[in-house]
């Protein structure tokens, strides 16, 4: 296993959670690491990503609610759910993104998944 999700669970709307993913440190040492979350009959959607080079991006739904970080000591990276809206139920995904090979270069490019944690609201 290299993309171990934790901190999933039940919580009513206004409440938190934070889950955490912990990878191998070869993984760890990619590009980015990134959060998504999918719902049964939706495409997955991404919700936060952060990059080797501490760059961190949200998804517009997000609003400020959401706050992603990483503790590279051990190899974890956190999202941090605070006033959690129902629409919010889905299971969360933790993804490392590795550069592979593009043309004459390379790209950044999601190529490990965990398997996911589920988050009900």
């Amino acid at each position: 296993v290299q993309l171990v999700e934790s901190g999933g669970g039940s919580v009513q709307p206004g409440g938190s959670l934070k889950l955490s993913c912990v990878a191998s440190r070869i993984i760890y040492d990619g590009c980015k690491m990134r959060w998504y979350r999918q719902v049964p009959g939706k495409e997955r959607e991404l919700v936060s990503s952060i990059g080797n080079d501490g760059l961190i991006m949200y998804g517009d739904f997000v609003r400020g609610r959401f706050t992603t970080s990483q503790d590279t000591t051990v190899n974890t990276v956190y999202l941090q759910m605070d006033n959690l809206h129902t629409d919010d139920t889905a299971v969360y995904y933790c993804a490392a993104a590795t550069y592979v090979p593009h043309g004459s270069g390379t790209q950044c490019k999601v190529t490990i998944w965990g398997q996911g944690t589920q988050v009900t609201v």
